[in-house]
């Protein structure tokens, strides 16, 4: 049978070149995600966007332009969602803040 709850979903935008103590950052956030115990996490590369920099981050089959856009979405209750959120403090330099429901 499957596990029904009242879900709350997290989105974390970045790009793809940043990184957590020398290790891509989306990976460290889904590692940490995994070790909390939170139900589910995804990450997409986008194609091109920009945030607070207001830098144009883009996708290129261009060895030399990595730097796409990722996002990161969690779901998970509220008081999982709430527990990832320190550690996202400390992971995510730039941007960040979490939005109200």
């Amino acid at each position: 049978m499957q596990e029904r709850f009242q879900a709350r979903m997290l989105r974390i935008h970045f790009g793809e070149d940043d990184k957590w103590k020398g290790k891509p950052l989306h990976e460290s956030i889904v590692a940490k995600c995994v070790e909390l115990g939170i139900a589910g996490a995804t990450v997409y590369r986008g194609i091109e966007g920009y945030g607070a920099s207001t830098r144009i981050r883009h996708a290129s089959h261009w060895k030399f332009s990595t730097d796409a856009p990722v996002m990161l979405s969690v779901i998970d209750t509220e008081e999982q969602i709430d527990r990832l959120i320190p550690h996202l403090d400390a992971m995510v330099q730039e941007g960040w803040s979490p939005c109200p429901a």
